[in-house]
């Protein structure tokens, strides 16, 4: 791409002062002008979009105008599930999730711990790809770092294992659910330990990884992301440091604890929803089954019963809040979704389809719930690239599941119901990865339940907006935010449509994000 009459600013620097700007000669994704060219903004909304022939006007007006050279331009996506923090930890952290044996997760371990001293946090881990077949051991740990308090998070981030140095810190742990002592955690000793994990972690800190984690979304094409806070994951200070970040991703705020609408709505969040677990994760058998695991004798755990679901629910729905859970095995989701049929019951369905709630994950849900889903208004937010990754035959969910992985993340059903689908990564389980969501979504495991491309990117820009209540936004029309991204996209056929994403196609890359008509992210390199 070349700079326009106006120029750019330099490679890498962010301008977010207010312009009038004209973007022209590539190609618009818009339903305003199937054959659009240019774009015109000013005031932070599409004010024009069309032909580059017909710009003429927005080009004397404009204070800036940019040469497209080809480029697509398309609204800037939306993760509709993240944690800002812990993504912006994970991404200076040590990365577990290329070791392929036990025995090389803890020589990487050993030789990261040699590179500084104080605590040491690990993400990514997955025994089920070792072949070893099993976690590391406490003792283990503490060979590999010595007497550094050590957190080691599984991929899913529902269990990890810990040094010694750490549960000293924590006398409370014996006789918490979930605690082995042999170093591993899940449910309730988990939340102990990663509670103490946050309070070793610095407020400069933990502004600067949220930082990290929203600048690495802008590079990637995202315009707002969904932070699901919640007292076992994160901090209320967390939306403050959010509120102070400029040039930076919108951050569309939600905070989760049952019964608790007061302290979302004191934080300015849309909802108490989130990562309000009804349960846990499969690859950690924590997940809450109707009947046990194919490789372990256990249904998982689950949480919330289904009163508690139903008092979250009326709450919230009073209190002009969304609600919302987080639910994957079909134990839990059968149960929040009967908790929404008696809240129903208790405010109207009326009261509940507006409020707009939102179920996280809702990875094993049957015909009947989707129905509800549909009738109350409940957004699915959900991971594409958890299929990607687990979904497949001879994957994690068929080992952990057999026969049940099958009919699991039913996108295609979901839409075919008319249920809102708002796509997000669940960062840092997987990483903020919107083409490749896209992607996944397009290429289900089951072919019954994929969608196309054009519906699968409306739900990870347009669904992520209407899941947080704001319809006008996500689209490139006259008057409608001007919230976009621009992109190189390979063998670009010079018309305004969305890459055809074939599994060995190369995904487009992202030359430079807009919120509201400020630049909040420049490649490198893109004017050259």
């Amino acid at each position: 791409m070349t700079p326009g009459p106006a120029g750019m600013p330099e490679d890498g620097v962010v301008d977010t002062s207010p312009n009038r700007l004209l973007l022209r000669g590539g190609s618009v994704y818009s339903p305003a002008h199937p054959h659009a060219t240019a774009l015109a903004v000013a005031s932070g909304a599409v004010v024009w979009v069309g032909e580059s022939a017909g710009a003429g006007h927005y080009a004397e007006d404009a204070d800036q105008v940019v040469e497209l050279d080809g480029a697509l331009v398309t609204p800037a996506f939306v993760d509709a599930h993240a944690h800002l923090a812990q993504t912006g930890q994970a991404l200076i952290s040590l990365d577990l999730s290329t070791a392929r044996s036990l025995t090389e997760a803890l020589d990487a371990l050993e030789g990261f711990a040699r590179g500084g001293t104080g605590l040491l946090v690990g993400f990514g881990w997955d025994e089920t790809l070792w072949p070893e077949r099993r976690h590391p051991m406490m003792a283990e740990i503490d060979r590999a770092v010595g007497d550094r308090p050590a957190y080691l998070a599984r991929v899913d981030v529902h269990s990890a294992v810990v040094s010694s140095a750490l549960v000293a810190r924590l006398p409370q742990l014996d006789g918490r659910d979930g605690w082995d002592g042999a170093g591993r955690v899940e449910r309730d000793a988990h939340h102990a330990v990663r509670g103490a994990v946050q309070s070793m972690v610095s407020p400069a800190e933990r502004r600067s990884a949220i930082e990290r984690a929203l600048g690495q979304a802008a590079s990637l094409g995202i315009g707002a992301v969904h932070e699901l806070g919640a007292p076992h994951l994160s901090l209320p200070a967390d939306f403050t440091q959010i509120r102070d970040l400029r040039g930076v991703p919108e951050v569309l705020g939600y905070w989760a604890a049952l019964g608790d609408t007061d302290t979302a709505a004191q934080l300015g969040c849309l909802g108490s929803a989130g990562d309000l677990c009804a349960d846990g994760a499969i690859g950690s058998r924590t997940a809450a089954m109707a009947s046990p695991y194919a490789d372990a004798d256990t249904n998982g755990h689950r949480y919330l019963d289904v009163e508690d679901v139903t008092d979250h629910v009326v709450a919230c729905t009073r209190a002009g809040l969304q609600a919302g859970f987080h639910c994957i095995g079909d134990d839990a989701v059968s149960t929040v979704i009967d908790g929404f049929r008696r809240a129903a019951d208790v405010v109207g369905r009326e009261a509940l389809v507006a409020a707009r709630h939102r179920l996280e994950h809702v990875e094993m849900i049957d015909a009947a719930g989707i129905a509800t889903m549909a009738a109350l208004g409940i957004v699915a937010s959900v991971q594409p690239m958890f299929d990607a990754r687990w979904g497949a035959a001879g994957g994690l969910y068929d080992e952990r599941l057999g026969s049940r992985h099958a009919a699991m993340n039913p996108f295609g059903s979901l839409a075919r119901a008319g249920v809102v689908l708002a796509f997000g990564s669940d960062t840092p389980v997987t990483p903020f990865d919107p083409w490749g969501a896209v992607r996944a979504a397009r290429w289900h495991h089951d072919p019954e339940e994929r969608i196309s491309v054009p519906a699968a990117f409306a739900a990870h820009t347009r669904g992520g907006w209407q899941a947080a209540r704001r319809d006008e936004e996500g689209v490139l029309a006259p008057s409608r935010p001007a919230t976009f991204a621009v992109w190189d996209v390979p063998g670009g056929s010079g018309v305004p449509q969305l890459p055809l994403l074939d599994p060995d196609e190369e995904p487009p890359g992202c030359l430079r994000t807009y919120l509201r008509g400020e630049l909040i992210h420049q490649a490198r390199g893109a004017d050259e």
